[in-house]
């Protein structure tokens, strides 16, 4: 049955005047599997543009594993105490680089999908990774070594800038699609799907790592244009955000792009009225429309929130964690079983963020950060403690811990940071804010992965285990800033959690704070 376009004026007059202070019109609090069911195109659409994040885990895992490949050490690196290693300022520079290129393209993509639209700016971050690739695979081909590692860096750099833009875009598109049931859960799918990538980038690794030719780093670099081409092929089957037709009073347009994400059972011209009341509510809220908004006001307050949550993976071990096989080979483990532990400890992770996802929809966000958080102190401790000794055990206590890791943030604070950094913002300026997001998240990847090598490597700090030390401080320090600043905001709806933000509610009261009669009430907002 075709979904009516109806008349704007009369339905904007109507949805105003007429809003259930109840959740009579709207489900937002119905369980998980059922609201599966209700919207099942939204969570195929979730699902699929998951896929950009398949392209980020498994780009980061080839690109920071493949230093731990004989072959590759051999045609980029050097000759060091009777084998063959990556210098630490060379793996310092590329592993920082990526991140570095994301930063930009995550601001880029932040303004071009106001100018553009979400699909074709996440299409052309995929086109930008393409490009990026296609100069890594061609690095080896200058005979002088620092002209490869050059043409190296340069491919990360490209190839960061697309992945960037795409995490960025694939973020702004999710939060302003999926309906409020679903909303935290879609967001999780994010690290879920991140670690499936690693998960492929591992196997194929492993599965190139013993040649003995430059086939051992141009088969994983070549498969990087798959995971790139997916995404791409996504957006050109999807309509635009109904959000950004509804800012550029494209409404026809706008109904008919959430009439393909909904079935018959969802009154779309009611829902679509609610959405250009509320995004007029922001506009009259500020006119303006760039970055320094992001900083005015209240939305000070959330774009902190936002980017303190998209930094919460790199403080509690993701930089170290994504760089495993290379770690795991400096504290004493061969090159093979160290991939192994890698793809162990990522199908570790799988299984905890799928448990995640379900934990989210049960307890929420503040609860599961605060107490994984907890937990993931004490494991880097003890694995700080153990890398004072050495020997066979201290190896595998060291890779033991570091597993503990993915699974236990797996079930709590790695899906929750990306389920608050997609619901904290304004609607408005939602591509920005997630743009600002993803430049704290690389940024943060910088400093780490310039840092890291300097602290661990055999040729630089040494500490090796004792690394635990560093990251149980990091984790403590991230414990403390969620308990002040991260609110719950399970269950609301945008309507309410601009509520609660512009009467400058404590964090902690964000859970059993009671709306009164509000001007709109949307399970899609």
């Amino acid at each position: 049955m075709a979904h009516p376009e109806p008349d704007w004026d009369q339905e904007m007059e109507q949805t105003h005047t007429n809003i259930p202070a109840t959740d009579e019109y709207s489900p937002d609090n119905i369980p998980l599997l059922q609201a599966v069911r209700l919207y099942p195109k939204i969570v195929a659409c979730a699902f699929g543009l998951a896929l950009a994040f398949l392209l980020t885990g498994y780009d980061t895992v080839i690109l920071g594993t493949i230093t731990a490949v004989p072959y590759f050490k051999q045609e980029f690196g050097e000759f060091y105490n009777g084998s063959y290693i990556i210098p630490a300022t060379w793996l310092s520079v590329w592993s920082a680089i990526g991140p570095v290129g994301s930063m930009v393209g995550a601001v880029n993509a932040g303004w071009f999908q106001d100018r553009i639209g979400r699909r074709w700016s996440l299409a052309l971050s995929c086109v930008v990774c393409a490009a990026g690739i296609a100069i890594a695979f061609c690095s080896n081909l200058p005979s002088e070594m620092n002209s490869r590692r050059g043409a190296f860096l340069v491919g990360r750099t490209v190839q960061g800038w697309g992945v960037g833009g795409a995490m960025a875009g694939a973020q702004t598109y999710l939060s302003e699609t999926v309906p409020t049931s679903l909303r935290g859960s879609a967001m999780a799918l994010s690290p879920t799907f991140m670690l499936l990538g690693e998960l492929l980038g591992a196997a194929v690794i492993y599965g190139c790592e013993k040649k003995v030719s430059a086939a051992a780093y141009l088969i994983p670099f070549g498969t990087q244009w798959i995971t790139t081409i997916l995404p791409f092929m996504l957006v050109c089957i999807l309509p635009e955000s109904p959000s950004y037709l509804i800012r550029k009073g494209k409404y026809d347009a706008a109904h008919r792009a959430l009439a393909w994400f909904h079935t018959d059972r969802v009154d779309v011209s009611r829902l679509l009225a609610q959405m250009r009341l509320s995004i007029t509510h922001e506009v009259q809220m500020s006119q303006e429309l760039a970055y320094v908004d992001c900083l005015k006001g209240t939305n000070l307050r959330r774009t902190m929130i936002v980017a303190f949550s998209f930094v919460v993976p790199s403080f509690f071990g993701v930089p170290l964690l994504a760089s495993a096989s290379y770690f795991m080979q400096v504290v004493g483990m061969g090159s093979s079983l160290s991939l192994i532990v890698l793809i162990l400890g990522i199908v570790l992770g799988l299984i905890a963020n799928a448990i995640g996802v379900w934990l989210m929809s049960r307890v929420g966000r503040r609860r599961l950060m605060l107490s994984t958080l907890a937990v993931t102190t004490v494991i880097w401790l003890s694995m700080g403690i153990a890398g004072c000794w050495s020997g066979n055990i201290v190896i595998w206590y060291t890779a033991a811990c570091m597993m503990a890791v993915v699974v236990v943030c797996g079930l709590g604070a790695w899906p929750a940071s990306y389920a608050v950094s997609g619901e904290t913002s304004s609607l408005r300026l939602r591509a920005k804010t997630q743009g600002i997001g993803v430049l704290c998240y690389m940024l943060s990847n910088v400093v780490f992965n310039l840092v890291l090598p300097y602290v661990y490597n055999t040729d630089a700090g040494d500490l090796k285990g004792k690394t635990g030390f560093v990251y149980a401080g990091l984790c403590l320090l991230t414990f403390v800033v969620t308990w002040l600043i991260i609110p719950e905001m399970k269950d609301r709806t945008t309507l309410e959690v601009d509520a609660m933000f512009e009467s400058g509610l404590p964090c902690r009261d964000f859970e059993k704070w009671a709306p009164e009669r509000l001007p709109l009430k949307d399970g899609t907002l």
